[in-house]
């Protein structure tokens, strides 16, 4: 339900070219970084940006044969020497988080494949012990160490499979708490940490695969709805020695269950940190658990009248772990939103003081570096416009005032990727006139290494007008303004009449109204849209994920499918008073959670909406799994009818317009059980309306050759018929 499509996005403007689809990695002595090029592993040293071969493809050539001398990740051991490189890759679920990993000796050149009894592409989140004599990795559900000097590969659990899950995780906790890589290893190299999901009560939703073989293939996912209790965790602490595991003691309800989403080592050898969440994650504790006894105590208690955000879900370079300590392990840095905004604080280790380090009025939208010796925590805000984002440095002990770097030349949106001294970065932006330009910048200076002026340049040579994009705000009867971008028709004339097209998401996990390239584009169109005759609207309502506070985003609690819905119809109603709108062309469309707003708005404000595309959207709220929807929407056991009102099947009897309904057969996320009781509400009432099924084809709609273009024609013909472009006099 979540809004993925644009992430691709994301990715470009934050990477150079040179760099094509592959992370730096930065060395530990934050003056250069590694990369990977056509197979080769290459250092650049800064500022001058020399070029060093570290790895000749060559030498790695057996690693990358068959696979198009592609390097999906390179990992290296603490000391540099060692490399690990991972290819021939296979998805689970999101992402390609399983595949082959081989260990390359950089003295020697010796390069072998890790796991040589496994399976080929099952291999998971491989890593180096932190003295580099070991690894580590996930396969087949079971956690395995394997000697780099000898070859030799240990299990050191024996009893997972589907329904008992050793480092790494279910469907839910991947996809709503991005929790993937499921271990961690101790700094002395002594133990590894690992979550358990016991799935074995959890229930299977069933996926039938019907165009891969004659006969139908039932594919069974575990998958919580909400209502049902999360599958259970334990935390265990394996001696890699004796290969026996200590289980943490930490306490759960055991009829509502609850969630850890976090944990790591604690800046020593002998207590974990956790993050612990209760069932409706209103409630968070940290605890230190010691790994000898398995004793458990919290540390730091928050609680949240709505719900409690972590970290990963708005800063995702901690998906794959990380916590940021401070004082050789006394203090650690922690957000929170307990003053209106989302802040960061320093906190002592037992969690009985803490300091505000990031003061003022505004919300802290991403932690991008910790440069604890300098004194710094590097992060990115827009205090005075949400639809844009700037790059801050403030003081660690929390004296200091936020010092914006980014240019006040460069007005929009702006990706950093900082060196662990603070002294160089990676610098990405874009905004609606200027397509994504990088260049490498020094800091605290922002100024282009050797002279670069790379995305000077490139905003002083974009033509403002060029993209016909008009950011504005819209104030509604009831008070609430609200950011939007419109791209009217080209050749616009005021005395004329036009279509309006809506483009919605208006859940906690999206926000469509941001100040970069491309933002306004249409991507199921296939045409262009002003040109065509179309004015073409985004606005993002209160509970979208903006930098205005915890008050806007969290107004929704309980309430999606209805503030949110008339935030969008009531912003409409104040568009439908200007003059050249024709008020019978109003269309609407949305996917996901956007397809879920399109349902609504159609079907509660038929009055408004004419014409509604609506892609694999959740017709009824509980058929979601529970982690998303109860943290949103709290528990159906308590407060059912929230869920009912917020659906869109409760009013699809409504319907007045012209509607087309999409979704793919093989969707693991928004099951296609959704369209078929949409499907079964709508004949009961006689609505007419159209469908398209993509067989087999998941959440994205995008497997299978002519995919893509099948369903951008098809929304394009729905739009062209039933809410015609063109002005009108």
């Amino acid at each position: 339900m979540k809004q993925t499509l644009l992430l691709f996005f994301v990715w470009i403007i934050t990477l150079p070219l040179s760099l094509k689809a592959q992370d730096i990695q930065w060395a530990a002595d934050g003056n250069s970084y590694y990369t990977a090029e056509e197979g080769s592993i290459v250092k650049y040293t800064l500022p001058q940006n020399n070029r060093t071969v570290v790895v000749p493809a060559e030498k790695i050539k057996p690693a990358l044969d068959g696979q198009s001398n592609v390097i999906r990740k390179f990992i290296f051991s603490a000391d540099e020497q060692q490399l690990l490189i991972y290819t021939n890759t296979r998805r689970v679920w999101r992402l390609d988080t399983r595949g082959d990993y081989w260990i390359y000796q950089i003295a020697t050149g010796s390069l072998r494949r890790a796991g040589q009894s496994l399976p080929s592409s099952s291999l998971m989140f491989a890593k180096f012990s932190p003295d580099g004599k070991k690894l580590a990795y996930v396969s087949n559900y079971n956690l395995y160490l394997e000697d780099i000097a000898t070859g030799n590969v240990q299990p050191l659990t024996s009893d997972g499979n589907r329904k008992l899950i050793n480092g790494t995780f279910d469907w839910v906790y991947e996809e709503e708490f991005f929790c993937r890589d499921g271990f961690r290893w101790s700094p002395d190299s002594k133990h590894i940490a690992f979550w358990q999901i016991d799935a074995k009560n959890t229930k299977d939703y069933d996926m039938i695969n019907t165009t891969d073989s004659i006969y139908p293939r039932v594919i069974p996912v575990e998958y919580p709805v909400a209502g049902e209790a999360p599958s259970p965790f334990k935390i265990g602490v394996i001696d890699i020695t004796t290969a026996q595991t200590k289980w943490m003691d930490i306490p759960t309800d055991p009829v509502w269950q609850s969630y850890v989403p976090r944990m790591e080592w604690a800046a020593n050898n002998t207590e974990l940190i956790v993050q612990h969440l209760n069932r409706k994650q209103n409630e968070s504790d940290l605890l230190l658990c010691d790994i000898s006894s398995g004793a458990s105590h919290t540390i730091y208690h928050e609680t949240d009248s709505a719900w409690i955000d972590i970290l990963p879900l708005w800063a995702e370079q901690y998906a794959y772990g990380g916590w940021d300590w401070l004082n050789g392990g006394k203090e650690f840095l922690w957000p929170t939103e307990k003053d209106g905004w989302r802040h960061l604080y320093r906190v002592s280790r037992d969690g009985k003081k803490e300091t505000l380090v990031t003061v003022g009025n505004y919300d802290v939208m991403g932690i991008t570096r910790v440069d604890e010796k300098g004194g710094y925590v590097y992060f990115t805000a827009s205090p005075t416009n949400a639809t844009q984002k700037y790059l801050y440095r403030i003081k660690l002990d929390g004296k200091g005032k936020p010092e914006r770097l980014s240019p006040a030349t460069q007005p929009g949106t702006h990706e950093y990727d900082v060196s662990p001294n603070g002294k160089f970065a990676f610098h990405g932006f874009s905004n609606y006139y200027t397509q994504p330009a990088g260049e490498w910048v020094s800091l605290p200076d922002h100024k282009g290494l050797n002279g670069s002026n790379v995305v000077n340049d490139a905003v002083a040579n974009a033509d403002k007008k060029a993209p016909g994009v008009e950011f504005f705000t819209i104030k509604t009867a009831e008070g609430v303004e609200m950011d939007a971008w419109m791209k009217k028709p080209a050749d616009f004339e005021s005395t004329k009449k036009y279509p309006v097209v809506f483009y919605v998401y208006t859940e906690p996990w999206g926000q469509n109204v941001k100040d970069e390239y491309g933002s306004s584009q249409n991507f199921l169109y296939r045409g262009d849209m002003a040109k065509d005759g179309y004015c073409y609207i985004s606005i993002d309502n209160r509970g979208t994920p903006v930098p205005k506070g915890r008050q806007w985003r969290k107004s929704v609690y309980r309430k999606i499918g209805q503030v949110n819905i008339s935030d969008q119809a009531m912003a409409a109603r104040e568009i439908m008073k200007w003059p050249w709108v024709d008020t019978s062309r109003i269309a609407v469309w949305g996917w996901s959670g956007g397809g879920s707003a399109t349902l609504n708005l159609m079907f509660q404000y038929p009055e408004i909406y004419k014409t509604g595309i609506a892609v694999a959207a959740v017709g009824n709220q509980l058929t979601y799994d529970n982690i998303y929807q109860e943290r949103y929407m709290g528990l159906p056991q308590q407060n059912r009818e929230d869920f009912v009102k917020g659906s869109p099947i409760t009013y699809a009897k409504n319907l007045r317009g012209n509607l087309l309904y999409i979704h793919g057969t093989g969707d693991d996320n928004v099951h296609y059980a959704n369209a078929e009781m949409l499907i079964n509400e709508l004949i009961k009432y006689n609505r007419q309306f159209q469908l398209m099924s993509y067989p087999n084809r998941t959440h994205a709609i995008r497997e299978g050759p002519g995919t893509s273009l099948h369903l951008a024609t098809l929304y394009t013909n729905y739009l062209r018929q039933y809410c015609p472009p063109g002005p009108r006099p």
